[in-house]
């Protein structure tokens, strides 16, 4: 019977954890913004990990984050399985995260169109009020 909270998330949970705490310590690349994770999967065997990231207030540069990330995937791979305690540590990808932007615009998009929705009753309800004066 399998288990309700599978072992590989639980690991992906840590890794999260540890990597976020890694990634603040260890990169010290000044052309790197604040990285936030927002979420690790991991595959079936434990073997990889892709793991999700926002850069906090926008970058300039999404291309020159995603390399300093990559390079510094490989440096980060050994402490991060010597915290989890894995006998093998995990392959790092990083992948940026476009939820956050893509709910950002449709919010845009939503509040665009309930401000025009109330702009276009208030006018009609104008209109209205002039026609029974007359």
């Amino acid at each position: 019977m399998p288990k309700s909270y599978p072992r590989s998330r639980r690991v992906a949970e840590q890794i999260q954890r540890n990597l976020s705490e890694l990634l603040r310590r260890e990169v010290r690349d000044p052309r790197l913004g604040p990285v936030t994770l927002t979420d690790v999967r991991m595959s079936n065997d434990l073997g990889y990990a892709t793991v999700y990231y926002s850069v906090l207030g926008g970058t300039k540069d999404p291309a020159l984050t995603q390399s300093i990330l990559d390079e510094a995937a490989d440096f980060l791979r050994g402490p991060l399985g010597r915290s989890l305690g894995l006998r093998h540590s995990p392959e790092i990808r990083f992948v940026a995260d476009e939820l956050l932007e893509q709910g950002a615009k449709l919010d845009a998009l939503i509040r665009k169109a309930v401000n025009e929705d109330r702009e276009k009753h208030v006018e009609e309800g104008e209109e209205g009020e002039e026609g029974t004066r007359r």
